[in-house]
């Protein structure tokens, strides 16, 4: 039983317009339809070689999710940073940590986790409007009348977590809680 349809179509590969005698036909010759095949299982090969690569390379990051404790080296992969970094972050208290011994450091992973979360506003939007800027030191008021310096006051304000207000390019802090301290 032969057919006697003739579709005009374009071939796949070469982008010749040819006549095809089925409404299925996506190839010109054997020679397009071969050179086709070819290349979808070079592509095939090509892609599964790729997921392989992912794997072999996010394995050891999939390893330092599980552990719970980690090094210095471990946290700077994790975060993708350098151990100079992680090392900078400890120091400043972003990242709490644990000296067991010279070049023996070891950080929670849970303490990773939190450097993600977000804070909690300490005033929200509505306290801010309600306290007056009046009732306010700013930052440079702070270091002339107590004498403290630019970071000291900084630290003290991290450290007992006094809330902040912005108001432009200052920065204002609320005077009773400067008071309690620095008295």
């Amino acid at each position: 039983m032969s057919s006697k349809i003739e579709v005009l179509r374009i071939c796949e590969q070469c982008n010749k317009e040819f006549t095809a005698r089925t409404t299925v036909t996506r190839f010109c010759s054997h020679k397009c339809a071969s050179t086709a095949h070819k290349q979808k299982l070079r592509n095939g090969k090509i892609e599964e070689s790729n997921i392989q690569t992912k794997q072999v390379r996010n394995q050891p990051i999939e390893e330092l999710k599980a552990k719970e404790f980690l090094t210095v080296r471990e946290v700077a992969r994790l975060l993708n940073c350098s151990i100079r970094s992680v090392y900078y972050y400890i120091d400043d208290g972003s990242i709490k940590a644990v000296n067991l011994g010279q070049r023996i450091t070891r950080v929670k992973r849970s303490e990773i986790d939190k450097l993600f979360e977000q804070p909690k506003p300490l005033i929200s939007q509505a306290e801010q409007k309600e306290l007056n800027i009046s009732d306010c030191y700013n930052l440079s008021e702070i270091q002339i009348k107590f004498g403290v310096s630019e970071k000291a006051l900084h630290d003290i304000i991290k450290r007992n977590t006094i809330p902040k207000i912005r108001k432009g390019k200052f920065a204002y802090v609320p005077k009773t809680e400067i008071d309690k301290i620095l008295n």
